[in-house]
């Protein structure tokens, strides 16, 4: 099956091809590029229920599920996880930090509103694979940003509590694996 593009769309969960997963498993899938995995929070609490806006049951369940699948089933790898220090953020992050026995920071530039310029200056020096838990609109102009050079391109879809995988490469940013709660 081709997309528009005439792409076959094996990044999606749930369409990994027997030979895209075993180049995974070897380590030829990314090419030594580094990997940027872009979380948004699981689903919170309203500001009426908890003005922190805490991880509901089904979201904190969501978050802690997506991440077992991305870390044994996809490799993800990073050791350091990056928050915007709101609760639910935060929560989600020890999550991941967890599993991926990496450490949790809070840093600037990733509130829902924040300019994502900001990171892509920070990502342009970064080494390491590393992982960000954000809010919307902020995560998907970041993606915009580096996969398309604007921050009004909507280039990908992120729902609460999943993971999109970005690799940079000699030529930019490109998707590696989009993982949805809901799984394949």
């Amino acid at each position: 099956m081709r997309d528009s593009a005439g792409f076959t769309p094996d990044f999606a969960a749930g369409q990994q091809t027997t030979e895209t997963l075993a180049l995974h498993q070897k380590g030829a899938l990314y090419r030594g590029g580094v990997r940027l995995y872009l979380i948004q929070h699981g689903q919170a609490k309203t500001e009426g229920e908890d003005p922190e806006r805490p991880l509901t049951e089904d979201g904190a369940d969501e978050v802690a599920r997506v991440a077992r699948d991305a870390v044994a089933r996809f490799g993800v790898r990073a050791t350091h996880v990056v928050h915007s220090g709101k609760t639910r953020a935060r929560q989600t992050a020890e999550v991941w930090a967890g599993l991926l026995d990496a450490v949790v920071e809070i840093a600037d530039g990733l509130a829902p509103k924040d300019d994502p310029a900001a990171w892509v200056a920070r990502l342009d020096a970064e080494a390491d694979d590393l992982v960000l838990v954000g809010h919307l609109p902020h995560l998907a102009r970041l993606a915009g940003l580096l996969l398309c050079g604007g921050v009004d391109r909507p280039v990908v879809r992120f729902r609460p509590g999943g993971v999109v995988a970005l690799e940079r490469s000699d030529t930019g940013w490109l998707v590696s694996l989009v993982l949805p709660p809901d799984g394949p």
